[in-house]
C-alpha cells in the first residue's frame, strides 16, 4: 500500500486509518514526521493507544540524530567491528549487514512489550519507542563497558580463536572443508580429546581448568588443527558425534539447504511469490507448539494492494480513488 504522507490529503488518510491498527513502525530521519503534520500527539489524538516505534541510526535526540545511517556504521561505531577479524589485521565487518537485523529484533522485542502493558491494562496509554541502530548493536557486546570500567580493558581482535575458552577455533580438514570447535567444561575438553584420540591432555597440568587452556589456547589450536588437517570433514564430524564432543561444519549457503537436520525441521521453507512463483525463505523463529506460524507470501509489488485496502478500511469510492491517483497521493 502507498501512500504519500507529503501530501495533506496523505497525513489526513493516514489519521483516519490509525484507529484500525496497534502499531506504527517508522523509519524516518528524527522529526520528519512531525514537519508533515504527524505529531505523536496527532497520532494519539487518532488512536490514543498507539504504539509508535521510531526506528533510526542515532536515535531521537543527541548530537548525531540527524545524520544518515546504514549497516555498517553501526557495526563500526557499535564496537562489533572493532572485535572482529585477525589480531595483527584490520578490524573486519561480516558478510552480510547485521546490524538492520539486530535492530529490527531489538525493535519487534519493543513493540511486543509495550502490547503486552496494553494487553494488562486496557487504560494503558499509547507508547511511543526509540530505537537507535548503533544502541542495539552496541548492546550485543554485552559485559564490555563493565570490563572496561573495572579492569580497564579494551578487548582486542583474535581472529577466530576464542578469548573465554579452549580449545576453541575454526580447523580447516583434509578436503578443505572447514570446522567450528568450542566447549569451556572439563567434560566437554574430554569428549573433545577423546575423539581426536587425545586422552593423555587430561593429565597435562597446563590444560586441567578452562582458565589454564585459555592460558595455552595456542598449543591446543594447534593439537585440534593438525588432526582435522589430516582427515576429511566426514571423518572429523564422526569421530566428533562419537566421542559426544562439541564440533560443527562451517556451512555456506548451499550446505544449509542440504543439511538432513534442517530440511527436517524446514528451517528453509518454500514461499509464494507473485513474480518467481515461489522463493525461499528462512522460517519463522522461534515457533509455537499452540498457534504455529508461516510465512504466508514475499513482499509484493509496491501499491499493489492500495485501492483494495483503502476501499475495505476506508470505504473510499473509486472516484475519490482516482482523484487521489491523479494527484499522486497513493
Amino acid at each position: 500500500v502507498t501512500l504519500d504522507l507529503r501530501e495533506p490529503e496523505g497525513a489526513a488518510l493516514l489519521l483516519r486509518l490509525l484507529p484500525r491498527f496497534d502499531v506504527l513502525v517508522e523509519n524516518f530521519r528524527p522529526g520528519t514526521l512531525d514537519r508533515w503534520g504527524l505529531t505523536r500527539d496527532a497520532m494519539w489524538a487518532a488512536q490514543k493507544r498507539l504504539v509508535i516505534l521510531r526506528v533510526t541510526g542515532f536515535g531521537q535526540t543527541g548530537p548525531y540524530k540527524d545524520r544518515p545511517g546504514f549497516a555498517r556504521l553501526f557495526e563500526a561505531m557499535g564496537g562489533l567491528t572493532a572485535i572482529t577479524g585477525d589480531a595483527d589485521g584490520e578490524p573486519m565487518h561480516t558478510g552480510y549487514p547485521l546490524a538492520d537485523n539486530i535492530g529490527g529484533l531489538f525493535g519487534a522485542l519493543g513493540v511486543m512489550a509495550a502490547l503486552w502493558r496494553r494487553a494488562r491494562d486496557p487504560d494503558a496509554p499509547g507508547e511511543e519507542i526509540d530505537l537507535a541502530l548503533v544502541e542495539s548493536t552496541l548492546k550485543l557486546l554485552e559485559f564490555l563497558p563493565i570490563e572496561y570500567q573495572q579492569l580497564g580493558v579494551v578487548r582486542q581482535r583474535s581472529g577466530n580463536a576464542n578469548q573465554y575458552s579452549a580449545p576453541a577455533a575454526v580447523y580447516r580438514t583434509a578436503d578443505a572443508r572447514w570446522v567450528s570447535l568450542s566447549g569451556s567444561t572439563n567434560a566437554l575438553f574430554a569428549a573433545n580429546c577423546r575423539a581426536i584420540g587425545r586422552t593423555d591432555l587430561l593429565d597435562d597440568d597446563r590444560f586441567t581448568s578452562n582458565a589454564l587452556r585459555v592460558q595455552h589456547a595456542a598449543e591446543l589450536n594447534a593439537l585440534f588443527g593438525a588432526w582435522c588437517a589430516g582427515r576429511p570433514l566426514d571423518a572429523v564430524l564422526q569421530a566428533f558425534a562419537d566421542a559426544g564432543g562439541t564440533i560443527a561444519p562451517v556451512y555456506d549457503i548451499a550446505q544449509i539447504e542440504a543439511d538432513p537436520h534442517l530440511q527436517a525441521r524446514q528451517a528453509i521453507c518454500d514461499v509464494p511469490d507473485p513474480d518467481f512463483g515461489s522463493v525461499r525463505m528462512a522460517t519463522v523463529v522461534p515457533r509455537f507448539a499452540h498457534d504455529p506460524c508461516a510465512i504466508r507470501g514475499s513482499g509484493d509489488a509496491i501499491g499493489r494492494h492500495t485501492d483494495d485496502f483503502l476501499r475495505d478500511e476506508l470505504r473510499l469510492a473509486d472516484t475519490e480513488l482516482a482523484a487521489l491517483r491523479a494527484a499522486g497521493v497513493v
